[in-house]
């Protein structure tokens, strides 16, 4: 049984409709995902789900629990990191930790999840005194500190380096490893791809497709691109009429090839047929980024 079901949602402000009839389930245990530019309806769907905000339509259940009703046993089983929140400056990690656990009926052990999350050594340090990574660590431990059945990690990553990126991810993996369900709300390709079990495309407040990530980019194609610097004039013809081959264009110095099949196999023998050198070749499959494009005619960037 789903332990988040989430049935035609909408929200609007004002004449402005956020979500537009928003459907999902989400299994015990999986990290699911939900994907899609700024301003696609991503933190409004979680703030309904966590409790935040009331929809105006459509249905919500979470630990078999309605949020708007019983939003007290919620919070003692839903465990949430907020888009933007902060803390006191002057509150040290110890005394946030020991406050926030104060207030639940069965906390976890949260010394444990600080060192866990690498924190311990912090205890006596003072909010304001944190790095980004250290901040962003600690509004995980908060978010498990009630021990939860579920976590809601609302664009966790952004604003932080790439290597503070892939040890939040890590830490995101722990978490499932815990038992723990976790609804990650993400803007980056990347981190949908590397986390999610399942994710929902969300685009202009509407659920675009729901599939695994692999999933997703099945429905597109098995499209291939191979970049590269040809060491001599090349007649693109050459590369057109083979049939593995779907198109050719000029990026300034390098040729991008698209095809099926067995197209870098086709390309190499008709280069090398005419003593031409691919040099710095790279073959680039299908992306989530390419079924994003495919799904909603827009790249991510031309919707945020």
């Amino acid at each position: 049984m789903a332990i988040i079901e989430v049935t035609d949602l909408v929200k609007r402000y004002g004449t402005h409709t956020a979500v537009g009839g928003v459907s999902f389930a989400v299994e015990p245990g999986e990290i699911f995902g939900i994907l899609g530019p700024n301003g696609a309806g991503k933190t409004t769907t979680v703030e309904c789900v966590e409790g935040l905000r009331r929809p105006d339509g459509g249905s919500i259940r979470v630990c078999g629990i309605d949020p708007q009703r019983d939003r007290g046993e919620l919070t003692q089983r839903l465990g949430a990191q907020l888009q933007a929140s902060e803390l006191p400056e002057k509150l040290t990690v110890r005394e946030v930790m020991e406050l926030y656990s104060s207030f639940y009926r069965a906390p976890a052990d949260w010394r444990r999840l600080i060192e866990m999350l690498r924190l311990e050594d912090k205890l006596g340090t003072q909010f304001r005194r944190l790095s980004g990574g250290q901040k962003q660590r600690l509004s995980i431990a908060l978010a498990l500190v009630g021990d939860p059945e579920v976590a809601v990690l609302d664009e966790l990553t952004t604003g932080l380096d790439p290597q503070a990126r892939r040890d939040t991810w890590e830490l995101i993996e722990s978490i499932r490893d815990r038992g723990v369900t976790v609804l990650l709300v993400t803007h980056f390709m990347e981190e949908a791809e590397r986390l999610c079990d399942r994710l929902a495309l969300i685009d202009a407040g509407r659920v675009v497709a729901v599939d695994s990530p692999a999933g997703l980019v099945a429905t597109v194609n098995d499209t291939q691109r191979l970049r590269f610097k040809p060491s001599a004039p090349l007649d693109h013809a050459l590369l057109t009429e083979l049939p593995e081959v779907t198109g050719v264009e000029r990026a300034g110095t390098q040729l991008v090839v698209t095809g099926t099949g067995n197209v870098l196999h086709a390309v190499t023998t008709v280069l090398a047929r005419n003593q031409v050198i691919a040099a710095d070749l790279r073959v680039e499959q299908t992306t989530l980024d390419d079924a994003f494009v495919a799904l909603t005619g827009r790249t991510l960037e031309e919707t945020s």
